[in-house]
């Protein structure tokens, strides 16, 4: 009698689910939908199992489970009796995190350990898939769509910040469901873009690690191999300068107090268009000036844009001016003109980027309760390094060619990314067949 009623409960919540339902349909008549928990199986602890007096166990923290990659490798080692509370999961499992924000960012992922089992976080629900019928990295792209996860982020529960994805609920979710051959094609394909992405991810921190290294030692050693010297900033090669960058500079000038909008004749520069030393056009606005104020804020190729005003992680941060078009900049950038023949622009933009240069401008900024600001007076007495002009494009010239290998594993990272979005909505809804494809 309890049996029956348990599957009457069922098919009623699985009726409910399908009227209102959960991001994506059944594409093809020979895919069904299903909810989660009969494709899947979520993972328990064995009854009785206990671990052994002085033994230690793989445990698995949050900030561990990656975003944007398919397996977990890494785990703490920690004594069985210090772990408390977690949740049981096994080699193999998918892991799905539960609270906000770490589900809708997408944070999950296939454990691939060398230990059978461990502990995760109390904040992940564990999958397993079931032999013959469902495959997890079928399912581990399927939750990545934004239909099905925007579906389930609506239905926590939980205080604002604290929401949480139920069991129940992940359990209830309707899925498109092909085929067992279908699904492990689908993974595939997807797979292989994921892979090359995790490839190109592996290669800008490479890059990254280099662009610090070099900034560290080209703005300590330089590349004469000379003997270095002691001053306020720290070590730099015995030929060199340590001079206010006041005394380098032909402009230091706030920008225009004009709010932008969605129309007008100038586009406007503002924090959110600085990106890793550059200026991009991402979410430009626009304002209309009067000729006299468009000239005097109008910015130059060459010119830097430096982050007077923002968050104290933010404030500091520098930028390098080179697009063709009009623009001018917003009041809480600072615009740097450097004297060229003395000081070169690429050359400062580089410096100020460099992370021990970003320590020290924070050390000049007046903190207040949301905002830290650098003013241009304390700009200009802001101590810099001064090679001579010949040293000082020899290492823009290296430094750039990092940026340049850095810009072109960008842009492929973007590519694939865009590439994954689109096979990933396309197999998941029939648009292209997964076994067609893959041949």
């Amino acid at each position: 009698m309890a049996e029956a009623k348990k599957k009457e409960s069922h098919a009623k919540t699985r009726k409910r689910e399908e009227e209102k339902g959960n991001g994506l349909s059944s594409p093809l008549s020979r895919w069904s939908m299903l909810p989660i928990r009969e494709a899947y199986r979520f993972t328990s602890k064995p009854r009785g199992m206990k671990a052994e007096k002085g033994a230690t166990m793989p445990f698995l923290p949050m900030d561990q489970i990656p975003i944007g990659r398919v397996n977990v490798l890494t785990y703490e080692e920690r004594a069985a009796e210090s772990i408390t509370s977690g949740t049981y999961i096994e080699n193999g499992d998918l892991l799905v995190a539960k609270i906000t924000p770490s589900f809708e960012n997408g944070k999950q992922a296939i454990v691939k350990w060398d230990r059978p089992y461990g502990y995760a976080t109390t904040e992940v629900i564990p999958i397993q898939d079931i032999e013959g019928v469902s495959d997890k990295h079928y399912l581990f792209h399927l939750l990545l769509h934004p239909e099905i996860r925007s579906g389930l982020a609506g239905k926590m529960d939980g205080t604002t910040g604290r929401q949480r994805l139920s069991k129940e609920t992940l359990g209830s979710c309707l899925i498109p469901f092909p085929p067992l051959s279908e699904q492990r094609s689908i993974a595939t394909i997807l797979g292989q873009v994921q892979k090359a992405i995790e490839e190109q991810e592996k290669l800008l921190a490479l890059t990254a690690e280099l662009k610090r290294t070099l900034l560290h030692q080209f703005f300590t050693q330089g590349l004469r191999n000379e003997p270095q010297k002691q001053t306020d900033i720290g070590p730099v090669p015995k030929s060199w300068e340590v001079v206010p960058l006041g005394d380098y500079l032909t402009i230091a000038q706030y920008g225009s107090s004009a709010k932008g909008g969605e129309t007008g004749k100038y586009a406007l520069l503002r924090m959110t268009n600085q990106q890793y030393g550059r200026i991009v056009r991402n979410k430009l606005q626009y304002v209309d000036l009067e000729k006299q104020e468009y000239l005097k804020f109008r910015v130059a190729n060459d010119d830097i844009l430096f982050n007077r005003t923002n968050s104290f992680e933010l404030v500091g941060r520098t930028t390098l001016f080179d697009l063709d078009g009009d623009y001018v900049f917003a009041s809480y950038l600072i615009r740097l003109r450097t004297d060229a023949k003395r000081l070169s622009s690429h050359f400062l933009n580089h410096y100020f980027n460099a992370e021990e240069t970003q320590r020290r401008l924070k050390g000049i900024a007046t903190r207040a309760v949301s905002q830290s600001n650098i003013s241009a007076t304390r700009l200009r007495g802001f101590s810099v390094p001064l090679p001579s002009i010949k040293e000082q494009v020899e290492i823009v010239e290296a430094l750039d060619a990092v940026d340049l290998k850095t810009g072109g594993h960008r842009r492929r990272h973007a590519t694939l990314s865009a590439l994954f979005r689109t096979l990933l909505h396309q197999l998941m809804t029939g648009q292209i067949l997964a076994r067609s494809t893959h041949e």
